[in-house]
């Protein structure tokens, strides 16, 4: 073989390499997102128990009033439970496994709560990834008859912030 058809056998399998890990990350993404969907259903159901929703117990203002007296003025209230017992027992089954546990009320959404975070990162950090890779194979040229290079671009380098005007 002459030097430019393996130039072209090298980029080619490194497009293929990197479409790999793509539909990969998509795939993830995928998992990642029914495994959320399960924790915010299960967190909804522990709030509708507990009659609750993510705003209707307000936040305790101890800490502002901690200098005034030396009791606290108000019991702090976790926003899940609000008046719920937060010790009566709850059946969980936790994810991955057949094992179901009998746990407290409050470390039920704890858990849950902390599981729905971890997974909203990951979540975040497969989409990155998912779009670096979309980019990279966008600018080799391969989705160029499909989707223009710079529409790509333009779409994949979008993001959620807002830009704040400054004011002077």
């Amino acid at each position: 073989m002459d030097d430019s058809m393996k130039q072209l056998q090298e980029k080619l399998i490194e497009v293929e390499i990197e479409g790999e890990s793509l539909l990969l990350a998509r795939q993830q993404l995928v998992e990642n997102d029914r495994l959320r969907n399960g924790n915010r259903e299960a967190l909804t159901a522990l709030r509708r128990r507990a009659k609750t929703t993510k705003t209707s117990v307000p936040t305790p203002f101890e800490s502002i009033m901690r200098d005034v007296e030396s009791r606290p003025l108000v019991k702090e209230v976790c926003p899940t439970c609000g008046n719920h017992d937060s010790k009566e027992k709850t059946w969980v089954m936790f994810p991955g496994t057949d094992v179901f546990a009998n746990i407290p009320f409050h470390a039920a959404h704890t858990i849950l709560e902390k599981d729905q975070t971890l997974l909203n990162y990951e979540a975040n950090k497969l989409q990155s990834v998912v779009k670096e890779k979309s980019l990279w194979i966008s600018d080799q040229g391969v989705l160029a008859d499909t989707i223009s290079p710079g529409v790509l671009r333009s779409m994949v380098t979008l993001s959620d912030k807002p830009k704040i005007a400054q004011n002077e």
